[in-house]
């Protein structure tokens, strides 16, 4: 199997994998791809499993996104996760898409049906949802959310799943607030106004937006290099927050180094990762994903 295939591999799909003793039947398309961690973890689920497919990675570009997406079912594909920058594209390329997909703005799941239509997901928000769940041993429910970079897809997923969980309260901090207008109009909709509010990341807000935050749940690119500043100052913390950060890049991001500092407990982005994951192994099989497999198959290097 080639780390990574391109539209033209897939457009002579049959000939190109014709050597492969396990059919390539799922992927992961994205602008990069090389560097994704899903295909060591879905392997490994799918083996465990029992079933007769391989996963790999779809080096796809925008433009060419949409014409490789309908190729799928022609290909005998079961599905595919969609990733940086296709998420929106893959929620108007769908033939269907559900509540959540909807609501975040994008797809990161997607089932081909024997019929071949495609079927959209995105399991970004109820992953976040396990892993907080898991790590830090609460429910989005119960808690005032503070969803730092909420601007970007991951940020409106995020600030989504939140809402429709029924946080007690949630504050979306972004560089740009008027970039957060549309998001907010979407939540209002449906999430009370009177829970909801909206802050620049400068000091002063932030620091009055944690005062008021019981989570924070960092969805910015800040942290992607162990050598960046955290994006909020130790100093700002409390022992009392939890810390979640969506970037899996490094065992201990700046994030969760400054949490250290204030005593705050946190958590990673590898456990989103997972339940993803998991989420999409069950959209696609419709039975009970082999966790701990997955799990075991991230923690051992695939990062």
């Amino acid at each position: 199997m080639k780390n990574v295939y391109t539209l033209a591999d897939l457009q002579a799909w049959e000939a190109v994998t014709a050597d492969e003793p396990v059919p390539l039947r799922l992927a992961v398309l994205g602008d990069p791809v090389a560097h994704s961690a899903s295909p060591p973890m879905h392997n490994a689920a799918l083996a465990a499993a029992g079933i007769g497919a391989r996963y790999c990675r779809l080096h796809l570009r925008p433009e060419e996104f949409a014409a490789a997406l309908r190729m799928l079912a022609g290909k005998a594909f079961i599905g595919v996760n969609c990733t940086i920058p296709h998420k929106a594209a893959a929620l108007a390329a769908v033939d269907e898409a559900d509540e959540n997909a909807r609501r975040a703005g994008g797809v990161n799941t997607v089932v081909v049906g024997d019929d071949g239509k495609l079927r959209g997901f995105s399991t970004d928000g109820p992953g976040l949802a396990r892993a907080v769940r898991e790590q830090l041993g609460v429910e989005l429910a119960d808690m005032r959310v503070l969803v730092l970079g909420a601007g970007g897809g991951a940020g409106r997923a995020v600030a989504m799943q939140c809402a429709s969980a029924g946080a007690r309260r949630l504050t979306l901090i972004n560089r740009s607030v008027e970039k957060l207008q549309p998001l907010h109009k979407a939540i209002a909709a449906f999430y009370p106004r009177e829970r909801l509010a909206l802050a620049p990341w400068e000091s002063a807000a932030l620091a009055r937006a944690l005062d008021l935050s019981d989570l924070i749940v960092n969805c910015s690119a800040l942290g992607m290099q162990p050598d960046d500043a955290p994006p909020i100052p130790a100093a700002l913390l409390a022992a009392r927050h939890l810390l979640y950060d969506t970037i899996y890049t490094s065992a201990r991001t700046p994030l969760m180094r400054a949490a250290d500092t204030a005593g705050a407990r946190s958590a990673n982005g590898l456990s989103m990762l997972l339940h993803q994951g998991a989420l999409s192994f069950e959209h696609w099989f419709h039975r009970p994903a082999p966790l701990e497999v997955m799990r075991a198959a991230l923690s051992g290097g695939a990062l």
